[in-house]
Formats: structure tokens, sequence, C-alpha cells
């Protein structure tokens, strides 16, 4: 088993590169790995493409973990910890700490904390699988405003990260190995390590409450004579409890229970089944306001946009503060033409929350489509204010370099 590596001191900021050998491993953030051996050239080093014994210095992209598909390590991240420990002087950088040492400015990055609109067109993934996370426990918000929560991007990113090794097949036990072997060099991943305990596809997952264990993806209950004794030590725990009773039996089930079936049967794709969940929900509990706006997403995601309109509307009616639904509102009634009205939902959340994004981006949008560019304009300006990275952000952009 590998021990720690050495400490890697950081090369100094005004350091040129003669005398030393670089290598780079992973995604680079800021530019191409043929980009980056240019530079190290300029700077008096030499750039490999290979790691070796003569290897002085690599380079840690941070676009991406150095990870190959198969969730093993990369090649030149093993092969220099394998040197270091045999006594070579191979230092490791981060690619910000490198671009520092060469008297470049290190990428910027979005700001830490981003809604699940924002995460969904900056890290590629659906606003519904960041719910899914975060009601999974993989990822936790760092505040809330009239209940829109906002997360920290890179946590994000690892959860998007894991999750996609693990489903690709990669095996559990590989990517925590793997991940014990980035920590030598790449701190951050413990958080990673983390979400491992949660996310153990392959595994069974159980859920413990005061009877027992349950297993999450039936929901049945498991008894220890069922099969040889449970192990707890082996077992992955997370961190939602599941109903406190049988599957077969939910005539008792209260209405967080069966909106907690909701979302468990529309993370499984089982949407028409985690409608009437939510009904039942909301037959206990008409006046929540999270459960309506949880309906009236699962609604639209079956195309019944109509049905989702008023159980959008319910939301805000039951909750006048709650932004994001007066935001999915307006998005969908400016989908399906009713401009006047997703106009007032935007400004409805914007004046419970003027630092929103993504309200300033569509309200931007609805003005340019009832023919108000000027005051269009507005709006763009204010989404780059907040938000200055990703593709709503080119948009904005585009749109305040055409002519008034």
């Amino acid at each position: 088993m590998m021990t720690d590596s050495i400490a890697s001191p950081p090369l100094p900021s005004t350091a040129v590169l003669t005398g030393e050998r670089v290598a780079f491993t992973g995604t680079l953030a800021s530019m191409t790995h043929k980009q980056a051996a240019d530079i190290v050239e300029q700077h008096g080093g030499e750039a490999t493409q290979h790691v070796s014994q003569q290897t002085t210095l690599l380079v840690i992209g941070e676009e991406g973990w150095p990870l190959e598909e198969d969730g093993q390590p990369s090649v030149k991240l093993l092969q220099a910890q394998s040197w270091q420990q045999r006594g070579s002087p191979v230092r490791f950088l981060s690619e910000s700490e490198w671009l520092t040492a060469v008297g470049l400015q290190p990428t910027s990055r979005p700001e830490a904390l981003q809604t699940p609109a924002m995460l969904s067109q900056l890290l590629g993934v659906s606003v519904y699988d960041v719910r899914r996370w975060e009601r999974m426990g993989l990822i936790h918000a760092e505040r809330r405003v009239c209940r829109l929560p906002y997360f920290q991007i890179d946590e994000v990113a690892a959860a998007r990260r894991v999750e996609r090794l693990l489903s690709e097949g990669v095996p559990l036990e590989r990517v925590v190995a793997s991940l014990h072997r980035l920590e030598t060099v790449m701190p951050s991943v413990a958080r990673p390590l983390a979400q491992l305990q949660i996310l153990a596809q392959g595994h069974r997952v159980l859920y413990r409450d005061p009877a027992g264990w349950l297993d999450s993806a039936t929901g049945q209950r498991v008894f220890a004579f069922d099969e040889e004794p449970l192990d707890e030590s082996e077992l992955e725990v997370a961190t939602i409890p599941l109903p406190n009773v049988v599957t077969q039996d939910r005539h008792g089930w209260t209405a967080r229970q069966w909106f907690d079936e909701g979302g468990r049967l529309a993370d499984e794709g089982q949407l028409t089944a985690a409608i009437e969940a939510y009904r039942l929900a909301l037959i206990e509990s008409p006046t929540e306001a999270e459960f309506h706006f949880h309906l009236a997403d699962v609604l639209y995601r079956l195309g019944r946009t109509h049905a989702a309109i008023e159980r959008y509307y319910a939301a805000v009616e039951h909750d006048h503060d709650f932004i994001e639904a007066w935001t999915q509102l307006g998005c969908v009634l400016e989908e399906v033409g009713e401009l006047a009205a997703a106009r007032e939902a935007f400004e409805v959340a914007l004046d419970r929350h003027p630092d929103f994004a993504e309200a300033h981006f569509h309200l931007a949008q609805v003005l340019e489509r009832t023919g108000q560019p000027e005051a269009a304009r507005d709006h763009w300006r204010a989404y780059l204010t907040f938000e200055q990275h990703g593709p709503w952000a080119d948009v904005a952009r585009e749109r305040l370099s055409q002519p008034s």
C-alpha cells in the first residue's frame, strides 16, 4: 500500500522553469496541453508527454480529476508517485499554482454558490438531478432565500463525477482506492469520498429506521433471517429516512412519507406513480407549497404543461415568497405564449429576491419578445452582475453587444 506522498514545495512566483522537466495530467481548465507545453518552453523548461525518473514537476489539471475512464488514477500520476517514493525529486502542483509560478493569472471560476438552474447550465446536469442529490444527502445547500437553495459548485461537480463513474460500471472499491491515491496530491477529494458512502451503486443501499433496515431500491423490510446476518460496517447507509412502515402497509402514511415516496419514484423515472404519491401527500396536507411545486415539476416532465401551471400557481398561492415556484411558473407561461403573465411572475420573484440572476435573465427574454429591448437591456446587465460564466452569460453579452 502506498504511503503518503512527500509534500511538494510550491515554486516561487518569480522562478523560471530552467532545468525543469514538466508533464501535465488531467484536463486543464485554462488551456490545452499543447499550449501549456509551449509556455514551459518559453520559460526555459522542457515539456514532456510522459513521466520518467527525470521528471521534476507534474501539473494536475483543475477541470477534472486525473482519472482514467475505468476509474484508475492516470498513468502519469501513478508513475510520478512511484518515482517520488523511490526518491526522485518530482513535485506536484495544481494548475493554479503552476499558472502563478509562470506569471499568468489563474483561470477565474464561477461564484462559489449557485442555484439549481445555474448549476444545470454550468455543469450540464438537470435541475432534477441537483434536487435528487440534495434529497439523498450528497450535497447540502449553503443557504436558502425564500426556499431557493444555493450550493457550492465544487461539491455538486464532485457528486456528478462520482455518480457518473459508478453509473458507467466502475466498481465502487476502485473509485474509493483511486480517490485515496489522489488525496495525497489533491486534498479536495475528501468530499467525494464522503459522497461515495451514499452513492454506493452495486452495493445494497439500506436505510435504518427505528424498526430496522429498509432496502432503498424496493422499500422492502430487510430481516436478518432472510439471508446471512447483516454486517453493518459493510453497508452503505444513506442519510434520508424512508417511511417507518413496511411498503405494503401504506394506509397509515403521513403526508411527508407520501411526499418522500413521490420523490423516490420521480428519481427512478416512475413519473405517473410519483404523481399519485404527491396527490396522496396533498390529501393529507393540501396547503403545503412544496408538495404542489414538486407535483408541478413531475406534471411538466410528463408534458402536462397546463396542469403543471395550475400546480405552480397553487404553490405560490400557499407561499407567496416561494421564488423558485414563481420563476418556474414564469418559464412555463412563457413557453405557452402567455407573456404578460410570465412577466408578472418574474417580477414577483425579483421583488422577493432582487439578486436572483435567473429571474433577470428570463425577464429580459420576455421583455425582448414583447418589443421592449431597452428594458430588457437593464436585466441583461443585471444578470451579468451576478453571473459571468456559462452559456446564459454568453447570451446576455451577445444581446448587449447588439446596437440599441
